[in-house]
């Protein structure tokens, strides 16, 4: 059974939040067994890959239980509740969409609401957000996740969108618990190559990067 308290913790300890937009179902399977075996905790396949519903049902039928599954770009109740039944841990979305958040704890599942303004933020937390994901991030940079958090100190923020291996330790020094990263996190030669220790230890540098491991 889902919790969606927990998942919020394990995602916090996580760090590292992979937000991965993939083209077909074998990069999937490439990139998930690179995460794994680099040590991540979780992955975020958003809904803008094809056929993302049946890939996060297949995901979750070949990866440990402790490995979290998230479903990204959920804009409306029907799509959470697809991501649900498939089997996600918790649901992501960029905008503060409505009943997702109620319908993902109604499930046992987290939810984390996007937001960018002040006004945003407390939109998103009245529908009972988890953990806010600042998007996109790269817009306001660290300084604005600085401002809000100044606002919102008991917040979990989660910035997302430009976060990389390179500026990730600005964005935990201006308050982040976590960070979203997009498909850069998975070499895109390797990708092609199908070389999977070359992205295996690009994506560790992330891991490194967060003081998740050594």
């Amino acid at each position: 059974m889902h919790d969606a308290t927990a998942t919020r913790d394990r995602l916090i300890a996580a760090r590292v939040v992979p937000v991965l937009r993939f083209e077909n179902a074998a990069q999937a399977r490439f990139a998930i067994d690179c995460l794994l075996e680099a040590g991540f905790a979780t992955v975020e396949i958003t809904l803008t890959t094809p056929d993302a519903i049946a890939l996060i049902a297949e995901l979750r039928s070949r990866v440990p239980e402790s490995f979290m599954i998230g479903a990204g770009t959920v804009l409306n109740a029907r799509q959470a509740g697809e991501c649900i039944a498939a089997g996600a841990d918790y649901l992501v979305s960029p905008c503060v969409a409505a009943g997702v958040a109620k319908l993902a704890h109604d499930a046992g599942c987290a939810a984390l609401l996007g937001a960018f303004t002040p006004s945003e933020v407390l939109a998103a937390l009245e529908q009972g957000s988890d953990i806010v994901k600042l998007f996109p991030a790269a817009t306001g940079g660290p300084s604005h996740l600085a401002a809000l958090h100044a606002v919102f100190p008991d917040t979990t923020f989660c910035p997302t969108g430009g976060v990389n291996a390179d500026n990730m330790h600005a964005y935990f020094e201006a308050g982040a618990k976590l960070v979203g990263v997009g498909n850069s996190i998975i070499d895109r030669q390797a990708l092609q190559d199908s070389d999977q220790a070359r992205a295996t230890s690009l994506a560790r540098r992330y891991l490194k990067q967060a003081g998740v491991v050594q």
